[in-house]
């Protein structure tokens, strides 16, 4: 029973997701070793900050979701577990505040580190994780998500593992934050897709459901494309770690994930879609790093 319960939590977590957390943490503690000025407290308190913020905002979803009869039996994606009774909405709402409460925990020594503008952006991180699908003007319902995603799990991420660790900020930082924030937005954007009709029934208004399906493949198109043109821009920008333009050797491997999200309208196929995504985001952060530090 115990372990059936695990499963569970490890199900609401959403664990393909998780890469949107740690990859840009691994690029923006690459960047800092690079220039060494690493901390490998801060980075570790970096990391499971924001996973623990992604996980909350997952956890949010799912219950905010149900309770707004956007998650119902018609949805093809993978199991919401507060919709699909595994988990009491009462239950998922106190794991909501302990997940998010292990995110403040994490924060508050990398504001002892960092100081004021890292309680800002931790408690906006947290802030906009809630609200992405909670209150009264959820971002997520009405096509604001992918702006929420493009800037914390991007810019903000990478600059933030950044700076707590060097305690000084650099643009180049910022411009290689782009890259995860447009990894994570294709992420959401395939989840979009695969979710357009069930979403267009119920209140939700992302940019796939009120632009269609057309307008969702070539957003996709243009996040993994631009993405993958950022090392490019580092380079040009810095005239150094030119070896970091192996990253967007990403867009080759990216290829057949293209194809299915620009051909594929079944569950099945976008829900792999997605799970290659996030794989794509890890790959894509792998060979930063070693471009970056070589």
């Amino acid at each position: 029973m115990a372990a059936s319960r695990l499963q569970v939590w490890i199900l609401a977590s959403r664990p393909k997701t998780l890469w949107a957390a740690i990859a840009p943490v691994i690029i923006g503690t690459a960047m800092a070793y690079a220039d060494d000025s690493q901390h490998w407290l801060a980075a570790i308190a970096a990391l499971f900050g924001a996973v623990m913020i992604q996980i909350g905002t997952n956890f949010t979803n799912d219950y905010f979701d149900y309770t707004k009869g956007t998650d119902t039996h018609e949805r093809i994606g993978p199991v919401r577990v507060t919709q699909a009774g595994l988990v009491k909405p009462a239950i998922m709402k106190r794991a909501i505040l302990i997940v998010f409460g292990l995110a403040f925990l994490a924060g508050t020594y990398l504001v002892w580190r960092g100081g004021l503008p890292i309680m800002a952006v931790g408690l906006m991180s947290i802030l906009f994780g809630v609200l992405y699908t909670a209150g009264p003007f959820p971002l997520g319902y009405y096509g604001l998500g992918d702006i929420f995603v493009f800037i914390f799990f991007g810019i903000v991420a990478v600059g933030g593992t950044y700076f707590v660790q060097a305690l000084d900020i650099v643009p180049e930082t910022l411009i290689a934050g782009a890259a995860p924030g447009f990894w994570s937005v294709a992420i959401l954007t395939v989840n979009n897709l695969r979710d357009i009709d069930n979403d267009r029934k119920g209140v939700k208004r992302t940019l796939a459901a009120r632009f269609g399906r057309t307008f969702a493949r070539a957003e996709y198109v243009a996040c993994v494309v631009a993405a993958c043109l950022i090392p490019a821009a580092l380079v040009a920008i810095t005239g150094e770690h030119p070896v970091v333009l192996v990253a967007s050797a990403t867009l080759l491997a990216a290829v057949p994930t293209l194809k299915i999200v620009l051909t594929k309208t079944d569950g099945p196929a976008l829900n792999s879609a997605l799970a290659a995504t996030g794989k794509l985001l890890l790959l894509y952060s792998v060979l930063f790093t070693i471009g970056w530090i070589v």
